[in-house]
């Protein structure tokens, strides 16, 4: 894709969010009035992405051809997907956890003040399920 297409998709994604909620700020506020901008936007938003990603693959794959010259395998992508998994499930697992722990915490510590302490440390080790999965990533991705 040229710089100028580039930019003028760049520019319809943009436009794609400003005019539907422009519309509906600068008009009377109700329900209807409301769905319609927000669909015209999803249609709009996602149409210009569909565009993007036809016009990204439609093109010649020289990238590939390269990328096969150069020696990247498929070990390699198979090395990135991997450390994305383990970053993206550790991390979805740990906000879960968070969320669990911090709500607990939180009624608990109104309930009684003095288990703040006790209840930090649990809200923490939830966060730590993050960190070991981007401790791991890391150690993936430098062996690739």
């Amino acid at each position: 894709m040229t710089l100028t297409t580039k930019l003028i998709l760049i520019a319809a994604l943009v436009l794609s969010i400003f005019i539907p909620f422009g519309y509906y700020l600068l008009g009377e506020k109700n329900k209807g009035r409301y769905k319609c901008a927000l669909a015209f936007n999803v249609l709009s938003y996602f149409g210009t992405f569909l565009v993007a990603g036809i016009m990204l693959f439609g093109s010649v794959p020289v990238h590939a051809a390269d990328a096969a010259a150069s020696g990247a395998g498929l070990a390699t992508g198979l090395g990135y997907i991997a450390a994305a998994l383990v970053t993206g499930l550790s991390c979805i697992g740990g906000g879960i956890a968070v969320a669990s722990a911090a709500s607990a915490a939180l009624g608990a510590i109104s309930e009684d003040s003095s288990v703040l302490g006790k209840s930090l440390i649990f809200v923490g080790l939830a966060e730590g399920v993050c960190l070991y999965g981007l401790i791991i990533s890391f150690m993936i991705i430098s062996r690739l």
